[in-house]
This record gives C-alpha cells, sequence and structure tokens, in this order.
C-alpha cells in the first residue's frame, strides 16, 4: 500500500502536506524491532541464567525484572529519543514518529509510545495496535493517539524543488497572515508555477490571475499593486516553505527575510504587464 499524503497543521497554522505511514509499512518496521528486542533478550537471559548461582532468588529475580523492562520498553524509548523519533525497523525503512503538530517528538511521548506497546504489542501480539491503526485515518495505534503522534514516511514521492522568493516581495511576504490558506489552494498555486513556462500566454495569464484571486483573499495584508500576480504567488509559496522548515528544524531554522522598509517604493523590476513575467523555476 502506497503512502498518501495527509493535511497536517503545526502550531503556527500553515498547512503541511506528509506521508502517512500505512499499517504494512509500520508492521514491518514493527518486525524488525521485536527481532531485535527478542534476540538481545534471549542473549540477556542467558547471560543471567549463567550467573544465577552467584545471586541470591531475591536479587536474581529484581535483575531478570530490571532487564526485561529495559528491553521490551526501553529499546524503544531510547532510540526514538536519540534518533529524534526512530528505530532500527523505522530507520530501515525510512519512518520516523513526530507530533501531531509536525514537530520532533518529545521524551515524553516516546515513554508513552513505549508503556503502550509493551501492552497493545507484547502483551496482546499487536491486535489493538493492528485495530486501531485500520480504524485510524492517520494510521494511529493507540500509543500514538495518546501520546499525539503518528508515524510518517521520509520516502515519498520526490516533491519538486521549493518556489525560490522573488527579492522585491520579501519583505512583504515577512509579514503574511497564512493560515487562512488552503493546501489544496497552495498545490493549485505550486503545480501553475511549476509549469506556466508550457502554456500558451494567453491561457497563462488566465489562470494567473484567477489562482491569484483566490490566494489573495485568503491572506493578509494585501500584495504591492504592481506586483504581477505570478510573482506574488511566488512569494507566499516560498514564505510558507520557510514557516514549514523554521517549524520543524527549530535549531537550525532557516534565515528569516529581510524586514521592510520604512516607506517601500513600488519595485521598479516588477513594473510592467503581468504577461511579461518570467516564472520561477
Amino acid at each position: 500500500m502506497v503512502a498518501k499524503p495527509e493535511p497536517m497543521v503545526t502550531g503556527d497554522a500553515v498547512v503541511l502536506d506528509v506521508q502517512i505511514a500505512q499499517l504494512p509499512v509500520r508492521a514491518l518496521a514493527a518486525l524488525i524491532d521485536l527481532t531485535v528486542v527478542f534476540v538481545a533478550y534471549l542473549i540477556g537471559v542467558a547471560l543471567w541464567a549463567l550467573t544465577i548461582s552467584d545471586l541470591d532468588d531475591a536479587l536474581s529475580a529484581a535483575v531478570l525484572i530490571v532487564f526485561t523492562v529495559l528491553s521490551f520498553v526501553g529499546y524503544p524509548v531510547v532510540f526514538e529519543v536519540a534518533t529524534r523519533g526512530r528505530s532500527l525497523g523505522k530507520m530501515a525503512l525510512g519512518l520516523r514518529v513526530v507530533s501531531d503538530d509536525g514537530g520532533p517528538e518529545r521524551f515524553r511521548q516516546a515513554l508513552f509510545r513505549g508503556l503502550s506497546g509493551f501492552i497493545e504489542i507484547w502483551a496482546f501480539a499487536g491486535a489493538p495496535a493492528v485495530v486501531c491503526s485500520m480504524l485510524s485515518a492517520k494510521g494511529k495505534r493507540i500509543g500514538d493517539v495518546f501520546a499525539g503522534t503518528m508515524v510518517i514516511t521520509e520516502r515519498g514521492p520526490k516533491m519538486p524543488p521549493p518556489v525560490p522568493m522573488p527579492p522585491d516581495l520579501a519583505w512583504w511576504a515577512s509579514s503574511l497572515q497564512l493560515s487562512g490558506l488552503r493546501p489544496e489552494q497552495a498545490e493549485l498555486a505550486r503545480q501553475f508555477l511549476s509549469r506556466a513556462g508550457q502554456l500558451e500566454p494567453t491561457l497563462r495569464d488566465q489562470m494567473a490571475h484567477r489562482i491569484y484571486a483566490e490566494v489573495v483573499s485568503q491572506i493578509s495584508p494585501p500584495p504591492p499593486a504592481s506586483a504581477p500576480p505570478p510573482l506574488v504567488l511566488a512569494a507566499v509559496l516560498a514564505e510558507r516553505h520557510r514557516r514549514e522548515l523554521a517549524r520543524l528544524r527549530p535549531v537550525a531554522s532557516p534565515t528569516s527575510w529581510p524586514p521592510a522598509p520604512q516607506a517601500p517604493p513600488p519595485p521598479a523590476s516588477l513594473a510592467g504587464p503581468p504577461g511579461g513575467f518570467t516564472t520561477p523555476s
């Protein structure tokens, strides 16, 4: 089953299109993790059996309990915290656990998923996890539902490169309110800009103005009056992408666009009829 795009709203009200990991892929990743844990547990139990004669019964039982907890709960928690949402099985299949808002998985969430996984995967042979994943639109198991996480795939279809920011509109784009922009509108604008050079000029201008009107009605403040519609669309998409990266990479977020000047004059490079624009590549 192929992973499907799923809209996701971040804490900054920016909508992202992510690839939700489907049940067969998650099951295979879980099988890899279960194999690793089971083999490690058998080795540990064998070593415990070799040293049991040197320990009293209470201490021996305590060691076995601690080792069992570390194997079945500690493994997913330690790996997901250390690798920002991945275990060995998820690494092998290109999966990652993220928060519902698109941010990295937190320790509290990893701990809750680990404790829940011991019950729904090990105690009940994974049946609750499978049933919950089949009923959830985002393929969540019980631990994901209560931890506020989901599993995405990082090996989905390759997306086109982001639209570059028109330099003369960077000051305007940095002040935009984008919460009203729907993901389908942004996707339509992106597809138009990627194919504008292949369209007949009259049709290209008609489409540009129609998409421009839809997008501008959902954002604020309005763009400069002299800005051609395609450059306005490019600025909106570039700023939207910049905010997505800033949210997903809080440690090394992209540099902000230059601030708005005190009294910005109409940019000379944006003057002229809309039909004469150069579509960003």
